[in-house]
């Protein structure tokens, strides 16, 4: 069976982000900002520039309302004080947000182990039987051509495919901070990846990060009965097992991808997004090379 291209997105913030309490005791993570906009709703636009038209956000049980507020509240007396003082161009953006199509936030299903599998295999009653779908973790922003497209893209050349993971060249010391891609480069298929290698021990350079192109055939694996390292339920396990029907592939993204996950990881984000987008761009330049 092969499988619709996906007109749905999975994105999952379902973790504790302890490295970054105490302000996310209160705030998601994904809701941290890059520039003017949250880490969740970069994401967002990377799906849809790729014409995904439905996102299904995984979140916590206190974090569904902020997700609820922030995409759905039309603050119409902010809107109306604006617009008292002809500034309502301000209000463009928050225009913007409100005007994304079907946006729903569930919370992860509280009986599954912890794991990054879990928060994908709570949305598996919105995936229907025929429909490829796209998973991004919100920890990861990518700057340039869109990742998911990418991915839609190698389906449409692939459209025998069970799964297609992003991956994206690191440094050769860098591998062992990730899984790392043994695939066939002349068909694009993935053979393994091998979680955390030693560089000497790496099948490449190419690590997998968050972005997939998945089917239904994952939720087969995403069984509380299928946890593996630390007692967790693992995306890469999961797609492990499709690897023997030779329908899996790898495709390197064109975008420059960069974590969130971590303090210092979320700081070199912010700045390269700063950098090259914000007008205030060559003072801050300024001010790195004068400190």
């Amino acid at each position: 069976m092969n499988y619709k291209s996906p007109k749905k997105a999975i994105i999952t913030d379902a973790g504790f982000a302890s490295r970054f309490l105490p302000i996310t005791k209160t705030v998601p993570k994904a809701m941290l900002p890059i520039g003017n906009r949250p880490v969740m709703q970069l994401v967002i636009e990377e799906c849809l520039e790729a014409g995904i038209e439905q996102i299904i956000i995984v979140a916590t049980e206190d974090g569904k309302p902020f997700y609820e507020d922030y995409f759905n509240n039309k603050v119409e007396k902010v809107k109306n004080q604006l617009a008292s003082q002809g500034k309502s161009d301000r209000f463009e953006s928050v225009e913007k947000v409100l005007s994304f199509p079907e946006i729903k936030v569930i919370v992860q299903d509280p009986s599954l182990p912890y794991g990054n599998g879990s928060p994908i295999a709570s949305a598996a009653n919105f995936i229907s039987p025929d429909e490829s779908f796209i998973v991004a973790y919100s920890d990861d922003v990518v700057y340039g051509k869109s990742a998911v497209k990418d991915l839609i893209e190698s389906f449409e050349k692939h459209p025998d495919a069970l799964a297609i993971v992003g991956a994206q060249l690191v440094p050769h010391e860098e591998i062992k901070k990730y899984a790392s891609v043994d695939f066939d480069e002349s068909s694009e298929v993935l053979k393994g990846l091998v979680e955390k290698p030693a560089p000497e021990e790496a099948k490449s350079d190419l690590a997998s990060y968050g972005r997939y192109l998945l089917t239904p055939e994952i939720f087969k694996f995403l069984k509380p009965e299928n946890t593996g390292l630390d007692a967790e339920l693992w995306t890469a396990d999961a797609i492990a097992k499709l690897i023997p029907t030779n329908r899996v592939y790898v495709k390197e993204t064109s975008g420059l991808w960069m974590t969130t996950g971590d303090p210092r990881n979320y700081a070199f984000a912010q700045l390269k997004y700063a950098l090259d987008n914000e007008p205030y761009a060559s003072e801050l330049r300024d001010f790195i090379n004068k400190n």
